[in-house]
């Protein structure tokens, strides 16, 4: 019994290894026959040639299609010794071989030990059908998308019959609505029937972009009658859909630019609101904060790459902390000795400014410092034809989060009570028993640590060198001025206004004049409401 129970044991297992082995003895002989059958493509003559190809594609097997892109590229060559079939590239001294089915390298011959497989006019056209079949039909959706795409833009008419055969297969809905345009695309260079080509042109109006514009241009161009009237008309519904979606872009570019002066101006806002000093030195906060980003991508880098993508994460508090520690620093040691003077504070601000900037440029050099973006900032996604980049929503999202935790601490702190109190009456606050001083310097330390924070956000879009802050320093105090002293609403509305209206400026007037133009609208403003916006309330600010 006991013999019998392992003869079965035995006869199972043997049973469960025989499918396992011949598994791969199966995978090796199929690569062998798919190998043999490119090797085919250097026997005979173009008839051959012709009907090798059409055995390739027949295969269905998208492992062919390199060799194929080689042999239309004119890049396949075999061997005179053996007749074997290389995808050829130059080499010095000689080419260097590339596996057709593997991709692999081959090592490398003399020019005179390989010889071109040659095409002519047919062959080219079998080659572009058998490619369109095995891509536009192979298993992977994406290679199917590109495979349409590809089709849509080459309005190749020999394309047409594999794609009503991939049209009939295809399931993603996605890629169906890529194979249909390409083929309406395809149908305007034909001799189609007119009702076929109006039909074409409805699927170009509804993708509406710019390829699509271009080639019912191309059709109105050639067309008569009714079918160029309604390709006209295709064209002009598809400029102002563009437009539409132009306006778009320029808005959704113009808070991007926002979100950015937000930033950079939140902190501005507060010293200037609270002390009503004209710190131009605020830039170079922005600066530091990039630097601190830099710094701690460094050592990530060098010790923790595997944390490359919480970097940031780790930044902004040290940027924070780092620019609120300089800027309280600063206070102490020139601001509070200057209050009442703006002139002198101004200049001093200044000077500090370029005595930063040359600190830094000795530390770390004058050139731009690489920071790169971790993988949540990286890329971007398409509504319709608007495109957004995951850095600048990121940023958005980063300067309303700030924006609002800083309008928190205003509103439901001690240290925001006092800062207001002190901003509406600062003499009054004092006779309450308010340290005022203390009050200055912490309020100054937060400005200036919510312009590291600053820092970390625009070392994702812009170069991070010491001029970095002097970029943004003019635009800040326009957008303090524009919203409203102190008042933080006024600052997000006047940077999301500004931002807004330099993209719409910039395409008519360009980028300098635009900034001209905006400047001179707010000095405009200011001589009507010369405290903004939004201005605050208080019998020392009214006075």
């Amino acid at each position: 019994m006991a013999r019998f129970i392992h003869s079965f044991v035995f006869f199972l297992a043997l049973a469960w290894a025989i499918p396992g082995l011949a598994a791969p003895a199966q995978a090796q002989a199929a690569d062998d026959d798919l190998r043999a059958a490119i090797n085919q493509l250097a026997q005979g003559g173009f008839s051959q040639t012709a009907k090798q190809i059409q055995a390739l594609a027949a295969t269905g097997d998208d492992r062919v299609v390199p060799a194929l892109q080689a042999l239309l590229a004119g890049k396949l060559y075999f061997k005179k010794a053996g007749k074997q079939v290389f995808i050829i590239e130059q080499a010095s001294g000689g080419y260097a071989l590339t596996d057709p089915l593997t991709g692999e390298s081959a090592g490398t011959l003399a020019r005179g030990a390989v010889k071109k497989i040659r095409v002519n006019n047919r062959l080219r056209r079998e080659l572009k059908a058998a490619l369109g079949s095995l891509t536009l039909l192979s298993k992977v959706a994406s290679v199917r998308m590109k495979a349409a795409e590809a089709v849509f833009k080459s309005q190749d008419p020999d394309s047409l019959e594999a794609l009503d055969a991939a049209l009939a297969k295809e399931t993603d809905d996605g890629v169906k609505k890529a194979m249909q345009e390409a083929r309406a695309a395809v149908l305007l260079k034909t001799d189609a029937p007119e009702a076929d080509k109006l039909a074409a042109l409805a699927a170009m109006e509804a993708r509406g972009d710019r390829d699509a514009l271009s080639i019912v241009i191309a059709t109105a161009a050639q067309a008569e009658g009714a079918l160029k009237a309604k390709a006209e008309k295709t064209a002009t519904s598809i400029r102002q859909t563009l437009e539409l979606w132009g306006a778009a872009q320029n808005v959704w570019y113009g808070l991007s630019l926002g979100s950015v002066l937000l930033l950079a101006a939140i902190g501005l806002a507060i010293t200037f609101g609270v002390m009503g000093v004209i710190n131009m030195a605020h830039g170079e906060m922005v600066m530091i904060g990039a630097y601190v980003t830099f710094m701690v991508q460094e050592v990530i880098r060098t010790s923790m790459p595997g944390l490359f993508d919480y970097s940031l994460l780790i930044a902004v508090p040290l940027a924070f902390l780092v620019a609120g520690a300089v800027g309280i620093a600063v206070e102490r040691c020139i601001i509070r000795f200057l209050y009442g003077r703006p002139l002198e504070t101004l200049l001093a601000t200044w000077g500090l400014s370029l005595a930063l900037q040359q600190t830094v440029r000795t530390i770390f050099g004058p050139t731009n410092r690489e920071v790169g973006a971790p993988e949540f900032m990286s890329g971007a996604f398409e509504i319709g034809h608007l495109t957004i980049t995951y850095n600048r929503l990121w940023i958005i999202v980063f300067s309303l989060v700030v924006l609002f935790s800083l309008m928190a601490v205003l509103k439901k702190t001690p240290l925001g009570l006092q800062m207001r109190a002190v901003t509406q009456n600062r003499r009054m606050a004092g006779a309450m028993g308010i340290r005022t001083n203390w009050v200055d310097a912490v309020t100054f330390g937060l400005g200036s640590g919510i312009a590291g924070i600053a820092g970390v956000a625009l070392s994702q879009i812009d170069n991070v060198s010491p001029n970095l802050g002097q970029t943004y320093i003019i635009d800040s105090f326009m957008v303090v001025v524009f919203g409203g002293v102190g008042n933080l609403w006024g600052t997000l509305v006047g940077a999301m206004t500004l931002g807004v209206a330099n993209k719409f400026l910039e395409p008519y007037a360009g980028a300098v004049l635009g900034k001209v133009l905006v400047l001179v609208f707010i000095i405009l403003f200011i001589q009507k409401r010369p405290r903004g916006l939004f201005a605050l309330k208080g019998r020392a600010i009214e006075s």
